[in-house]
C-alpha cells in the first residue's frame, strides 16, 4: 500500500500544474522554470542582462501583459513574451497574476466550453484578459467586464496541459 500511495504522490506532483511543464526550478526563487506571469507596472524595460547597467532591448508598455519567465538572477528575472523576444526584467515590475493575449485576429469566447457554445463577444489580436480556470482544451477569462470560455489554442500565457481550477 504504501508504494502505491508514493507512485501516485510522485505522479500527481509531476502532472500538476505548472509543474507539468517546468523543466527546473528557480535559483532565486525555488518556483518552477518556466512559469507565467504579468506586467504590474505600465511600463516596463528589457535589459540584455541582470542589471541596470545593461542596454535596454524592449520597452513593454502594457500592464498585465503576459510574460514567461525562462531564467532568474537575484532580484532579476528573465522575460520573452508571444513572440519570443525578452530580457531581464527586475522583479518589482511583475505580478504573479495570471493573464492572456489573444494571438487570433477574430477569437470567440463562448458562454459554455464548447465550440456549439453561444459565442458571448470576440477578443481581436493583442487583447489582454485575466486567467481563471482552465481544462485540458479551455480557459475562463474575464475581458474588462465580460467574462467566456476560450480555447487554449486561442491564447498565449497558459501551458498547452495546464489546468487550473
Amino acid at each position: 500500500m504504501y508504494k502505491f500511495s508514493k507512485i501516485i504522490a510522485i505522479t500527481i506532483l509531476l502532472l500538476w500544474p505548472p509543474f507539468a511543464e517546468a523543466k527546473e526550478r528557480g535559483s532565486v526563487t525555488n518556483l518552477p522554470i518556466p512559469r507565467f506571469v504579468s506586467m504590474k507596472a505600465g511600463e516596463g524595460f528589457a535589459r540584455r542582462g541582470p542589471s541596470k547597467l545593461h542596454r535596454i532591448d524592449w520597452v513593454y508598455k502594457h500592464q498585465n501583459m503576459p510574460l514567461m519567465i525562462t531564467g532568474e538572477y537575484g532580484h532579476w528575472r528573465r522575460v520573452q513574451d508571444i513572440d519570443g523576444q525578452g530580457g531581464w526584467m527586475h522583479f518589482r515590475l511583475l505580478s504573479g497574476n495570471r493573464t492572456v493575449v489573444f494571438k487570433g485576429e477574430k477569437n470567440p469566447v463562448t458562454r459554455r466550453q464548447n465550440v456549439g457554445s453561444d459565442i458571448v463577444f470576440f477578443a481581436e489580436k493583442g487583447v489582454i484578459g485575466n486567467l481563471d480556470e482552465c481544462n485540458i482544451s479551455w480557459c475562463k477569462v474575464y475581458v474588462k467586464k465580460r467574462k467566456g470560455w476560450v480555447l487554449k489554442a486561442n491564447i498565449w500565457g497558459v501551458f498547452e496541459n495546464e489546468l487550473r481550477n
